[in-house]
């Protein structure tokens, strides 16, 4: 029987060896009073998650630069930050998500750099100084489809080696898919599970040159 780890505090959670925060902890209570998130950047949805397990079987090369796209609380970012030792950045175009991600980072001792920018302003330049995309729950909207397969194909002619990205199963997800399994790319499509901090199901769509 494995020993029992008991929370420091209410509305602190664990999964995947980091710490997390519920929306009723305190310091998330505080910081909405002055940062609200306008797309969807309120929380750890279950797709980091499923994010988490698909890394830990097949994982990042250790102390390598990773970037997660859409980060939101930063929840990917700062797993593998802590796990792999991956020097993390954590991309999205709403601002107020900053604030959460770096208190996330900070409750598990790690950095993650924050960086402010939508999916049209990502050069080719700028992605090539990464090893890997990440990203979880973010091909949520038909208007996402097309911009993040265009960085998809910025980052595989700019020596990205790997893209991860997870989700519940959206035809908006499986449409980036089909997109990706069309080029003379690597691209596999695997139906993936979750056991922390409860069970989830969904995808990952794992992209390589």
């Amino acid at each position: 029987m494995p020993a029992l780890e008991r929370m420091p505090e209410e509305h602190v959670y664990q999964a995947y060896g980091i710490y997390l925060l519920t929306s009723q902890h305190r310091l998330i209570r505080r910081l909405k009073r002055v940062y609200e998130p306008s797309i969807h950047g309120n929380k750890a949805w279950k797709a980091s998650f499923l994010l988490m397990d698909y890394l830990l079987h097949h994982p990042p090369r250790v102390r390598s630069r990773a970037m997660e796209l859409g980060c939101g609380w930063g929840p990917g970012a700062v797993f593998c930050a802590r796990r792999f030792k991956v020097k993390m950045t954590g991309l999205d175009m709403d601002k107020n998500v900053f604030p959460y991600l770096e208190v996330l980072a900070a409750l598990n001792d790690v950095e993650v750099t924050a960086e402010e920018a939508n999916f049209n302003n990502l050069s080719a330049e700028r992605l090539g100084r990464e090893y890997m995309l990440i990203g979880s729950d973010i091909c949520f909207w038909d208007s996402m489809v097309k911009p993040l397969f265009k960085v998809f194909e910025r980052a595989m002619t700019s020596g990205v080696k790997r893209i991860v990205l997870t989700d519940p199963g959206r035809p908006t997800f499986y449409e980036l898919a089909d997109l990706c399994a069309k080029r003379e790319w690597r691209t596999t499509l695997t139906e993936w599970y979750a056991t922390e901090p409860s069970r989830s199901t969904g995808e990952v769509l794992e992209v390589r040159p």
